[in-house]
This record gives C-alpha cells, sequence and structure tokens, in this order.
C-alpha cells in the first residue's frame, strides 16, 4: 500500500502534465498540421541544420588537427638542436659527483627556454634523470610541472628510453593554458638525462576556436539562408494552392462565377488554367441542370393545376355515376365503385404532387404555433381506427399524462404521423401498432413500432425516396400514392427535426420523428431511441450512441 498510493499519485500528476502540455501545444500541432508551408520550412531548416553541424563539426575537428601537427612538426625541429646543444654542454662531466653538474643542467635549462611563460607565456623546459635521484630536476620557470610531465611520459622516456609527446592542460598563475609537451631521453657521459619542452598551444588554440567560430556562424547563416529560401519556394507553390481552395470553397458556396488568377505560362498557371475550364463546364452544367429541374417542376406544378379543372368535371359526373349505382346492373354498379376509388387516389396523388412541387420550388412555408401533440397523436389514431379493424391491427398509443407542447405546424406533424401509422397498420401483419410520445427540455420525439415484414438492409435508406415500395407486388389497403414518406420527410426537414428509420426482416420497423421544442432551434438527441427497446433493452431515452448499431437513416 504505501508503494502504491505514492505511484498513483505520480501517474495522475504525470497525466496532469500531460494535458497541459497537449493543452499549451495545441496551436502549434494546429498550425503544423494546417500548413504545409511551415512543414517544409521546418523540415529544411532541420535537414540543413544536421547537415551543416556535421560538415562544420568536421572542418572544425580538421583543422584543429592540422593546427597540432604543425606544432608538434615545429617542436619536434626545435627539438633535435636543443637535445644537440644539451649533449655538447653534459658530455663534459663523466660522473654524477661532479660539483659543477648543477650548475651546467641549470645553465642549459635557461638556454633552451623561449621566455617567462607566466609573463609572455614563452615555452617551459626541464631537465630530469629518473635513473640518478641525487641530480636535482631543473625547470626554466618557477611552475609545477607535475600537472605537465606526467607518469606515463616518464615511463616512456625514461623507462623505455623513446620520444614521446603528450597534450596537456595545466594551470599557470590562474590561467589555464594548454601545453604541447615533448620529452626525449639526452646520453651524456655518466649515463642518461631527460629532456622536456613544453610549448604553449595559445596560438593554435585560438586559431581553432576562431575557425571553429566562423563556421558556426556561416552554418547558422547558411541555415537561415535555406530556410527563407525554402520558405519563398513553398510559398511560389502553396499561395495557387491556397488560392485554388478558396475558389473550390466559393465554388461549393454557390458562387459559380469564381475564378483563379492565371498569371504566366508555368505549371502553376498551367493547373490555374486548367482549373478555371473544369469550373466554367461545372457552372454550365449545373446552370443546364436547375434549368432543366425548374422546368420539370414548372412541367409538375402546370400539370397538376391543369388537371385540377377535368379532374372537378369528372370527379362531379363520377359521384352522380356513384350515388345512382343501386339502379346499374351488377358489373356497371362495380364499375362505379372502382372508378370513385381511382379518383379518390389520383386527386391525392395530384394534391401530393402540388405539395412536393412546392417543397421543390422552395415555397413551403412553416405556420409554427404553440400545439399540444397529445391530442393530434389521438386524433390520427382514431381516423385510422376503421382501417385498423379492417386489416386486424390493434393501435396501442403510449401517450404522456400531460400535455406536450411545442412550437410546430400542427397540420403537417398530423400528415407525418398519418403517413406513419397508416404504413405501420398496412404492413404490420395483423400485429398490435405502438405509437409512443416523450418530450424533454430541448426536444419530442414520436415513434411507430410495427412487428411486420420490416426492411432489409440498406432499404432504411430507400423508403424517403419518391414512389419507392419495399414489394411492389404486395396489395394495398389504402391505395397510396408512394410519395406519402418523401412529403413526411420535407415536412421534418423543414420544422428542423429528423425523420429517421429502423427495421430488420421479420422484426418490424420503427420510425422516429423527432421535432424541437422551440422553432428554430437545433437538435442534439432525441428523448427516444430509434432502435425498438424490446429489441436493444438497454438502450436508454436521450442516448443516441446505440441507435449506430443498427440499419437506419436520418433525415435532416
Amino acid at each position: 500500500m504505501s508503494v502504491r498510493r505514492p505511484l498513483r499519485v505520480l501517474r495522475r500528476y504525470f497525466r496532469l502534465g500531460v494535458r497541459r502540455f497537449e493543452y499549451a501545444s495545441a496551436p502549434a500541432r494546429r498550425a503544423w498540421r494546417r500548413s504545409l508551408q511551415l512543414r517544409v520550412v521546418a523540415l529544411t531548416l532541420v535537414a540543413s541544420s544536421l547537415l551543416v553541424g556535421a560538415f562544420g563539426y568536421f572542418v572544425a575537428a580538421s583543422s584543429a588537427d592540422i593546427l597540432l601537427l604543425r606544432a608538434q612538426d615545429e617542436v619536434r625541429a626545435s627539438m633535435d638542436s636543443k637535445v644537440d646543444y644539451a649533449i655538447s654542454q653534459l658530455t663534459v662531466h663523466p660522473r654524477t659527483k661532479d660539483p659543477k653538474l648543477p650548475s651546467t643542467i641549470s645553465t642549459i635549462v635557461i638556454a633552451l627556454a623561449d621566455g617567462d611563460p607566466t609573463e609572455s607565456g614563452g615555452s617551459i623546459v626541464s631537465i630530469r634523470a629518473e635513473r640518478f635521484p641525487e641530480i636535482t630536476p631543473f625547470t626554466s620557470a618557477k611552475v609545477d610541472t607535475r600537472q605537465l610531465i606526467t607518469d606515463d611520459l616518464i615511463a616512456d622516456v625514461a623507462g623505455r628510453r623513446k620520444k614521446a609527446t603528450q597534450v596537456r592542460t595545466a594551470t599557470i598563475n590562474d590561467d589555464t593554458v594548454k601545453y604541447l609537451v615533448y620529452g626525449t631521453p639526452v646520453p651524456t657521459g655518466f649515463g642518461q638525462v631527460e629532456l622536456y619542452y613544453m610549448v604553449p598551444l595559445t596560438t593554435e588554440d585560438s586559431a581553432a576556436n576562431q575557425i571553429r567560430t566562423t563556421v558556426l556562424v556561416t552554418g547558422l547563416a547558411l541555415v537561415i539562408l535555406l530556410g527563407v529560401v525554402a520558405g519563398l519556394v513553398t510559398r511560389l507553390v502553396v499561395n495557387p494552392v491556397r488560392d485554388a481552395a478558396r475558389t473550390a470553397q466559393r465554388l461549393s458556396a454557390g458562387l459559380l462565377d469564381q475564378r483563379m488568377r492565371v498569371d504566366g505560362e508555368d505549371d502553376l498557371a498551367l493547373l490555374a488554367a486548367s482549373f478555371n475550364q473544369m469550373a466554367a463546364n461545372l457552372q454550365r452544367q449545373i446552370v443546364r441542370l436547375e434549368e432543366m429541374s425548374r422546368l420539370q417542376r414548372r412541367f409538375t406544378s402546370d400539370v397538376s393545376h391543369e388537371l385540377r379543372t377535368p379532374l372537378t368535371t369528372v370527379r362531379m359526373a363520377a359521384d352522380l355515376i356513384f350515388a345512382e349505382r343501386d339502379e346499374f346492373d351488377p358489373a356497371v354498379a362495380r364499375s362505379a365503385e372502382l372508378l370513385q376509388a381511382e379518383l379518390d387516389r389520383f386527386e391525392s396523388l395530384l394534391t401530393d404532387l402540388l405539395e412536393i412541387s412546392r417543397f421543390d420550388a422552395g415555397f413551403a412555408a412553416l405556420d409554427a404555433e404553440h400545439t399540444d401533440l397529445v391530442p393530434i397523436c389521438e386524433r390520427v389514431a382514431e381516423r385510422l381506427t376503421g382501417l385498423a379493424e379492417r386489416v386486424g391491427v390493434q393501435l396501442d398509443l403510449r401517450l404522456p399524462d400531460t400535455p406536450v407542447i411545442a412550437e410546430v405546424d400542427p397540420r403537417r406533424v398530423e400528415r407525418v404521423l398519418r403517413n406513419l401509422v397508416g404504413n405501420a397498420v398496412e404492413h404490420g401483419e395483423g400485429r398490435p401498432v405502438e405509437v409512443t410520445l416523450a418530450a424533454d427540455d430541448a426536444a419530442v420525439a414520436i415513434t411507430v413500432r410495427d412487428h411486420g415484414i420490416g426492411l432489409k438492409p440498406g432499404e432504411e435508406r430507400l423508403v424517403f425516396n419518391r414512389f419507392w415500395r419495399a414489394d411492389p407486388s404486395r396489395a394495398r389497403q389504402t391505395g397510396g400514392t408512394g410519395l406519402g414518406l418523401s412529403i413526411s420527410a420535407e415536412d421534418a426537414r423543414l420544422h428542423g427535426g429528423w425523420l429517421e428509420a429502423w427495421g430488420a426482416p421479420g422484426e418490424g420497423a420503427q420510425f422516429r420523428l423527432t421535432l424541437p421544442i422551440r422553432s428554430g432551434d437545433r437538435l442534439l438527441s432525441a428523448p427516444l431511441p430509434l432502435i425498438p427497446r424490446d429489441r436493444t433493452p438497454a438502450a436508454e431515452p436521450g442516448v443516441m450512441g446505440p441507435d449506430a448499431a443498427e440499419p437506419a437513416v436520418e433525415v435532416v
């Protein structure tokens, strides 16, 4: 327990830090996703920085190595003469106990030294005799040479009797200086001593630093220049693309006369010209289709209106014949009944065609008023009771006990419900039809559920098409026109609502009409689920997530 609690606290703070980082970096990530120019420039800067950095490091390292090699060559050439001088001075002393030997070594060291390192930064010369402890080491300056003459260097020069070099850094009078230490054995009459020559690399370090600074500044300027060039080049490509996107958005908004500007004769100009040609062709086609649609709507409306007059005359004659059918022969009486039924259907078809033409022309208007939907549902059920009894279907109304007030057009809502309930009775296969009404603070929903043949997969997207029928060979009881659900979908859309369908073979179908409580409000959810509760018991009112699990269509 003592370990888990700190881990939980750590995870909580980690998640909090991640969320804060995501929130703070959201503008940058959004700009990165949306801006092609930003991505190209950023990638160019990163790639060029890596390339220039690697090249600069190689140049600086190579320059430092060249300067060090040159210094080593100079020291080696100078060391040969110094060794010869030391040998010539020390050969006069055959023994280590010669009282003049320390004075000779001191003189050699001073003569070989180039200057005082504490003041002018000159070289340091030191003579040591590791094999002869009685000989005191001499140095050209009063400095601690233990930082420069290491044990490894002494082992190479004194023990292995070979020349050796090292690069060491020492602090001399509070100044940190890098030295090139060169050691070589010096043969004498009494044995071997070691000569160490320590040359400061101040000049070489300064030159290397200048080279590194020059490379750094040049590389930084080159990276910035590459970024600017990449930005300018990308802008030349991105700007026409952005112009094309803006023009396409205007075209999709209905501004069909928008065109791109064509500059020059390059590939981008060819793209702009091709885009303009495409837009012109689309404009011609759209105008042509709109004209054809307008003529078609006008033709439908004109034909519907023109048919009204002869239909009225035929209706009057048919009513007269139908009223006197009992005096005719049975065959003539039956013909009169068929004529009356077909005239009723023809009149309904004309009414629906006129309504569809109003929707197509954009002349349909919503006469919204505060209406109680409970009486509308009861009135629709009462009018369809005769049809339901004739086909053996029971209407089950599930309505609230309190009024459900919404700002709707009562005539259109009643027409939608009449179509939905009539279709449910027609396809209910003699099983009960359930009509449910529910409301919340923002919306009201009415579902019509039947337990008939249902809908095949994909048909829930076709039921709202004009003149579509699930089974053309099926005998109808009401003689519908095939436009009822299409008009219902337009009525729902006019209210700013939804008309949705769900169905499954052998499980029936359910239609849901959802309308906003206040006219003009936007719907976000429905008080009733689209999928019936008897099929998905876990579904709850107001939750639209489970609806997506079944074939359904939403008409907005």
